[in-house]
């Protein structure tokens, strides 16, 4: 229980207060709207229908208010950044922005659902009741406004039959349109995010998320035309709805049951978004002076395996081990912003991000730094690119431990390139006061011409820590997931290949899936009372794995060996 607790307690305790609140806000506007003496007619003439509408909408609130935080890239940074107000263990709360993100849209989605419906079935009642297709009661609510001086209480005034009359509703009232166009936009968002058309289709990803401008500015005025109505205070003191609903017929004519009179309620929704609507323009003004910074691509890399290296600098510009940037290169989209993890280390006059050749954006930025071309290409000639960054990630968290094993798979393995590299500098410069001590990699890959890139930076490292007498300060592992059987003479599941001809490195290459759970344990047996960093870029089934080996190889206890779990996150 311990070791759960250590690796996934502050962020089930973070969702159990997200959904705590979710619980509240319902609860407590379900009973307000179906037991409220100001809402006591309402309810009457809508029944269950009344509260089942406006406690989602209270919800919706709420986590529209959420949204937009989590992919506030620059506030998290500054967060992440502030020791003084973030430490370890809230960082890792940021690190799962997305998952939280995400989990957030669908409550709206969600509650979205819940309210449209339940607003199908208020306007159905209200129109039947117009047109006296209803019980007598509620007819004679919804005649309450037809005479002068009196104000209605059913929206509806127009006495047309369904379905004309709700299409009605639908297309003329503020209220219907703006809902309908928020629905469209949120099925088209939610749509567009889903892993299979974000990686084949980035672009329609990338352009339908933005309607969330259209759904922010349609939710702030969906509620102006105030249709959700309740009888006002004064006229509560007046008119007392549990004593004179029996008189119905007799209301105006008795003493003490004068004819109620009803307002609309005030919209609220805007009270709940403004504040991260302004956040979020910040964030956004902010990102578009830093895109404006002129940005001088100094080198470009092609390396195997439809990789490019782009080596480039900017002015001012200050990055940390693993973080990552967005790049925009107007050449080939004058729109699309991409993320990429930054490669170069914080000791270096440049930063750097490789570039993995697998759609239409990566394509056409290869071709326009000509590198589809055998000549050499000027300097001049390059793209302008723009550069916005650089952001947070949990790699940044590697210096706090003592020991860390990193996985990369693929060309995931470039956050850990930004850490190794500056890890070197840093004994090149006798570093003393380190307070990591050693380094566990593991690096899974399909194909063989994929490790050349990396290659020499694993050489230089091995080699410096042998010249400080440190050759054990790392060990890595490569493995080759796919490995073709023509690629060697020997058919075992974990053949050892050294010095491989494909990756020139002087260790061992090991073919098939790693077993992570036999590193871990040897970890633990090595390195008693610790805090093992454990941190992967990844597949989420890979994520999933390690994630829960780190939970059950953890010791229980204080002095026990933990391995914390981190991921990255794009």
């Amino acid at each position: 229980m311990g070791n759960w607790v250590e690796n996934e307690g502050l962020s089930i305790f973070v969702i159990f207060v997200w959904l705590g609140l979710n619980v509240f806000l319902f609860v407590w506007y379900y009973w307000v709207y179906a037991f409220g003496k100001k809402y006591y007619y309402t309810t009457k003439l809508l029944g269950a229908a009344l509260p089942l509408a406006r406690a989602p909408a209270a919800c919706l609130n709420f986590n529209c208010l959420l949204i937009l935080l989590p992919v506030c890239r620059n506030l998290l940074s500054f967060l992440r950044g502030s020791s003084a107000c973030c430490s370890t263990r809230i960082r890792r709360q940021l690190d799962r922005n997305l998952t939280f993100h995400k989990m957030v849209a669908w409550m709206i989605a969600l509650h979205s659902a819940i309210h449209t419906i339940a607003h199908l079935f208020n306007v159905e009642w209200c129109v039947n009741a117009r047109v006296n297709n209803s019980d007598s009661y509620s007819i004679a609510l919804s005649e309450i406004g037809d005479k002068k001086n009196e104000t209605y209480l059913n929206f509806v005034r127009e006495r047309i039959k369904n379905p004309e009359g709700g299409l009605l509703v639908a297309v003329t009232r503020l209220a219907g349109v703006t809902g309908i166009i928020i629905t469209l936009c949120l099925i088209l968002i939610i749509t567009s995010s889903t892993k299979i058309i974000r990686r084949s289709y980035f672009e329609v990803f990338w352009y339908t998320h933005h309607l969330f401008v259209i759904f922010f500015i349609g939710l702030a005025i969906h509620g102006a035309e105030r249709i959700v109505r309740g009888q006002t205070e004064e006229s509560l003191k007046k008119h007392d709805p549990v004593m004179c609903e029996q008189h119905i017929s007799d209301w105006g004519k008795i003493k003490d049951c004068p004819v109620p009179e009803f307002s609309g309620n005030p919209p609220m929704t805007w009270k709940w978004i403004v504040g991260p609507m302004f956040l979020y323009l910040c964030e956004r003004l902010v990102r578009f002076w830093r895109s404006q910074q002129k940005v001088v691509i100094t080198k470009v890399v092609t390396h195997p395996f439809k990789t490019i290296e782009l080596q480039m600098k900017k002015k001012g510009f200050k990055m940390e081990v693993g973080q990552y940037i967005f790049v925009k290169c107007p050449t080939v989209s004058k729109l699309e912003w991409h993320p990429f993890t930054l490669t170069s280390a914080p000791e270096e006059d440049f930063f750097s991000i490789h570039i993995r050749i697998v759609g239409d954006w990566t394509e056409g930025l290869f071709n326009a730094c000509g590198c589809d071309k055998q000549e050499f290409q000027d300097a001049w000639k390059l793209p302008k690119i723009a550069v916005d960054g650089p952001f947070g990630t949990a790699s940044e968290d590697v210096f706090s431990y003592e020991v860390v094993m990193l996985v990369g798979a693929g060309i995931g393995v470039t956050p850990f390139a930004s850490i190794l590299k500056s890890v070197w500098y840093k004994y090149c410069d006798n570093a003393t006061n380190l307070r990591l001590k050693k380094i566990y990699f593991y690096w899974l890959c399909r194909d063989t011409h994929a490790f050349e890139w990396f290659a020499d930076l694993l050489q230089l490292l091995e080699t410096q820590m042998q010249e400080r007498n440190n050759a054990g300060f790392l060990s890595y592992n490569i493995y080759l997931t796919g490995w073709d059987e023509s690629q060697g003479s020997h058919s075992s599941a974990h053949q050892n290949y050294q010095k491989s001809v494909k990756t020139k490195i002087p260790q061992e290459t090991l073919r098939g899936s790693p077993i992570l759970i036999e590193h871990m344990r040897n970890s633990r047996d090595h390195h008693e009372s610790t805090r093992i960093g454990v941190f992967l870029c990844g597949p989420e089934a890979l994520a999933e794995t390690l994630s829960k080996q780190s939970i059950s190889n953890s010791e229980s206890g204080p002095r026990g060996v933990h391995f914390i779990f981190n991921k990255e996150n794009f």
